[in-house]
């Protein structure tokens, strides 16, 4: 098992222990169970997509949770009572936990369910008054949102 030891990153840095617990977390967690498989894709500057292949699961097996800073997605096949005898069985039925950390401002935008890959969107979305501000010296002129060449905000 691989340990990263942050001892000396603690020592210097005032704010951060969320960041360094959720890295050892992860260390922890993810020792493993690489069921089901997934990507994770970057589809814009505030846009993302995670994909789960989870071939066999209907959209009544699975459950997304979205919570603050945690994306939550567990897939339960539900009974069949009319099973055959399988001679042999390649394809897992069984049921999985996948949790996912979110960063500050990112929520869940739409979860589809096509071909047998789950494709959750994800987007940031940065609040007005966390968005970086021209100050004028000098009077007592409002303040205005910066805005880069696309004419958009830009993000912090």
């Amino acid at each position: 098992m691989n340990r990263f030891d942050f001892t000396p990153y603690r020592r210097s840095t005032v704010g951060f222990d969320r960041l360094f617990d959720l890295l050892e977390n992860q260390v922890r967690q993810n020792s493993g169970d690489n069921y089901p498989p997934f990507n994770i894709e970057r589809r814009g500057d505030d846009a993302y997509r995670i994909t789960l292949a989870v071939a066999g699961f209907k959209p009544e097996d699975l459950d997304i949770t979205a919570q603050q800073n945690l994306l939550v997605v567990k897939g339960q096949k539900q009974e069949e009572t009319n099973k055959g005898d399988f001679l042999h069985v390649g394809i897992a039925n069984r049921g999985f936990e996948r949790r996912f950390e979110l960063a500050d401002f990112v929520r869940v935008a739409t979860a589809d369910l096509a071909d047998g890959l789950l494709a959750i969107d994800l987007v940031r979305e940065i609040p007005e008054a966390m968005k970086p501000k021209k100050i004028l010296v000098g009077g007592p002129q409002p303040l205005e949102v910066v805005k880069n060449e696309d004419g958009q905000a830009d993000a912090a």
